[in-house]
């Protein structure tokens, strides 16, 4: 324990050494001066991003790379303020973040001092848990349980809001020795009874269905989940969020469910008799119309957060539990019954042959042209130098599904994009974080025209920490999801949805010091993105693709998950 008297600066920064925090993502100000002046001398390292926004994504690309805790520092009023939609981010996908965000001094609070803002009560509804600390006393046990709960039970962000009192006040550090938080409780193990059920029920089940979501990364629980598929020999789907759970090489892995989802997952999720949901939360995106979502299906939900649990399909054998943890204790249960494995031998098989018609009548399947480059035709260029091993970054929109759909990941953490919230912005600051966490990765970041606009400032950050990061914009000149939606169901009136201005990839890049080009040509598309891989530095490649190209199968709002638009309708022939 250091003997010396600490500033509250330093205070917080001896937490964050026993947290284990290698990287602060950050913008200083006025109140943070403190934090800042302690930094300066400090271990850790801090990135200075150019927007806060940016810092709680760029924390949360660090997080979901590593499945550790980001962090991300802003100071009061403003700066607090813009870290809000990548806390909400981060809350709605389940990512471990802790903030800490400056304040007024103590005095101050509630009498509209300069860049004053409630932070504490702007972020509640926003962020797992939130703490305002206003004395030195307080800020080791804050700082410390705002790890804990960022990391236990179902992930999610944290804020820790400090007056500028508390950083500037004298005391000495004490350990924080235990946590004990009344009131927080975390179910790890499950059920007994539950899990036998589960177990049987599997073993019954004609036509079972695997529905792993983003809990299965969050837990480590891949192995486990890939011995399930093999074990009772079902076919299984990972949503957005949980991509590469499941490699993406595996038999059993028939796609992503949901609105952009492939024929064959949509299709068996409608016709499956048992549904064993495994960390996902029936998210509206992977339902469709709830009244007809996996009509036929027996329920098998475990999720560490009851909450989660019956909150949009009532289970028929709920578990609230660890996934991890749970599905180990189902596979010695279906250990115990290995006898019962091949009773529905003949019904699983005609359940096999369904799933694979499925997938030969509708693959999700790359589209190329001669004449322009489709972005199918990009994804499969990416997927193909990636070789299910990079770590991919997706912004929000088009872009985003068509590269869920057809790269592919083979272990999880490599996958990276805004889910529940949809955050457009998110590609490029993300890809920072990530590359910080993975020195050793190829990174791509891959955006729209519109969403990378939105995060522009951070080329700055990348040149600056050199970074190389291989930035792909897909350039429709269009905000392309809302351009389609305008199209399909708004009798194709393209209200403010043109792109009329893009910069010049050479010029911008450039001016960062680093390089940048376009490509038009789908002959040059190849060599373009081999070009950048190859470019020991970052690289911007703008590639222009198709304008009006849309994104199927899509599910229309409102619609039953096997309700899909399969392709843009067809010309009728008149004889």
């Amino acid at each position: 324990m250091p003997s010396n008297l600490m500033s509250g600066a330093q205070v917080v920064l001896e937490c964050l050494q026993r947290e284990k925090v290698e990287v602060i993502f950050g913008y200083p100000g006025g109140v943070t001066l403190p934090l800042y002046d302690a930094i300066f001398d400090g271990p850790i390292k801090h990135v200075l991003v150019r927007h806060e926004q940016n810092a709680a994504f760029a924390a949360q690309g660090y997080a979901r790379t590593t499945g550790k805790v980001g962090v991300c520092c802003a100071t009061s009023g403003p700066g607090a303020t813009n870290l809000v939609t990548g806390l909400v981010d981060a809350m709605m996908d389940s990512i471990p973040i802790v903030a800490i965000t400056g304040q007024v001094t103590s005095k101050l609070i509630g009498s509209d001092a300069f860049q004053e803002a409630d932070t504490f009560g702007i972020t509640r509804s926003g962020t797992k848990h939130n703490f305002l600390v206003k004395n030195l006393a307080e800020l080791p046990r804050a700082i410390h349980e705002a790890f804990h709960i960022a990391s236990t039970g179902r992930p999610g962000p944290v804020l820790v809001d400090i007056t500028k009192d508390c950083f500037t006040a004298n005391g000495h550090y004490t350990p924080v020795s235990s946590i004990h938080l009344p009131g927080y409780r975390v179910y790890t193990d499950g059920h007994a009874g539950q899990m036998r059920r589960a177990a049987q029920a599997m073993l019954d089940a004609h036509r079972p269905l695997v529905y792993a979501g983003g809990g299965i990364i969050h837990s480590g629980a891949s192995d486990e989940l890939r011995k399930l598929v093999e074990t009772i020999d079902a076919p299984a789907v990972t949503t957005l969020m949980a991509l590469g759970a499941l490699p993406a090489n595996h038999p059993n892995f028939i796609s992503m469910p949901g609105m952009h989802g492939s024929y064959a997952a949509n299709m068996a999720m409608t016709e499956t008799d048992l549904l064993i949901a495994l960390g996902s939360r029936f998210d509206d995106r992977v339902t469709g119309r709830l009244s007809a979502f996996a009509p036929h299906a027996k329920v098998i939900h475990v999720d560490i957060d009851p909450a989660e649990v019956g909150k949009i399909r009532v289970p028929d054998v709920p578990i609230v539990g660890d996934v991890k943890k749970v599905l180990q204790k189902i596979l010695e249960e279906l250990g115990a019954l290995a006898d019962q494995k091949e009773k529905n031998a003949p019904a699983r098989a005609q359940w096999w042959g369904q799933v694979k018609e499925w997938q030969r009548l509708h693959p999700l399947a790359p589209v190329f042209s001669n004449d322009e480059i489709k972005p199918q035709h990009l994804m499969a260029e990416i997927d193909r130098l990636s070789g299910g091993e990079a770590i991919v970054c997706s912004d929000v929109g088009q872009h985003q599904m068509w590269a869920a759909q057809l790269i592919k990941f083979n272990h999880p953490r490599l996958w990276i994009n805004s889910g529940g919230l949809g955050s457009m912005g998110f590609g490029l600051p993300s890809a920072l974080g990530a590359q910080f966490a993975r020195p050793d990765k190829l990174v791509f970041a891959i955006c729209g025209d519109g969403g990378f606009q939105m995060s522009i400032p951070e080329l700055a950050t990348i040149a600056n920490q050199q970074l190389p990061v291989k930035i792909i914009v897909m350039n429709n000149g269009y905000l392309g999801m809302v351009r389609q939606w305008q199209e399909l169901f708004y009798n194709n009136r393209l209200s403010q949805v043109q792109l009329d201005t893009f910069p010049e990839p050479e010029k911008l890049a450039g001016a960062y010091g680093f390089k940048g080009r376009t490509v038009e040509r789908p002959s040059q598309l190849r060599k373009a993105l081999e070009d950048a891989v190859n470019e020991p530095g970052p690289y911007l490649l703008n590639v222009k693709v198709s304008p009006f190209e849309n994104v199927y199968p899509m599910v229309p709002a409102g619609g039953a998950v096997n309700e899909m638009v399969l392709g843009a309708p067809q010309p009728v022939e008149v004889a």
